[in-house]
């Protein structure tokens, strides 16, 4: 996305690779941290407060790499006002960051868990989760009968 708007505004390709890379690989480290993080019990599926927090902290510092690795004047109001600005953003980010994880994560857990078993560990999360989210669903469909 940062490169497809890049080009819309009417900078060269080059600008636009860099901007695309100076925001995906940061971007791409603190996701992996994450699944780390996820993988020995710091974070639980299914819950949007820590991982909010989370990406509060690092969606600002992959947008302030990017901005001083592919400049576009955001820097002009000063640090910590695009900084906090980034940090509102970062929630929206979280959501379909966690969203798409959740949907994701679980499939290739499954062609993982076989010779990993970190990923088999993880995945018995995930399926715990699974079952009492299901069981919630159905005390609420049995309570509105």
């Amino acid at each position: 996305m940062a490169g497809g708007l890049t080009l819309l505004a009417g900078q060269p390709t080059g600008m636009a690779a860099l901007a695309a890379l100076a925001l995906a690989v940061p971007l791409g480290l603190f996701g992996g941290l994450y699944g780390m993080l996820l993988g020995h019990g710091v974070f639980r599926p299914g819950t949007f407060g820590p991982v909010g927090l989370y990406w509060m902290a690092a969606f600002p510092v992959s947008r302030l790499a990017q901005e001083i690795l592919a400049p576009t004047g955001g820097l002009a109001e000063g640090v910590p006002a695009f900084l906090a600005y980034q940090a509102m953003i970062a929630l929206g980010f979280a959501i379909g960051f966690l969203w798409l994880h959740e949907r994701f994560m679980p499939h290739w857990l499954v062609r993982r868990a076989g010779d990993n078993p970190l990923a088999q560990d993880l995945l018995g999360t995930y399926l715990r989760f699974a079952r009492v989210v299901e069981k919630r669903k159905s005390a609420r469909k049995g309570a509105r009968r």
